[in-house]
């Protein structure tokens, strides 16, 4: 993976610190609420942790649903 490939992911990605800050939570109660399914599914790239920030965005527009509401909100949305 190139640098510019690697920018434009770090731009497009969060970390557990920065998605929990975002949210304006801890980084534990982030973690917390990863682990009970309440916040969008991370992705791993590499050996590191992300969540995209338009699932992030969404989420909260959404009013906070749950990982699998969330993702059955997305399907819907894909299928009309």
């Amino acid at each position: 993976m190139n640098t510019q490939t690697t920018q434009t992911y770090q731009t497009l990605t969060a970390t557990a610190k920065d998605a929990a800050k975002i949210c304006r939570l801890s980084k534990r109660s982030w973690f917390r609420l990863n682990s009970c399914g309440k916040v969008p599914a991370p992705v791993k790239i590499g050996g590191s942790v992300r969540w995209r920030l338009s699932d992030i965005k969404l989420w909260l527009e959404w009013n906070c649903p749950d990982r699998k509401t969330f993702e059955a909100m997305q399907q819907a949305g894909e299928e009309k």
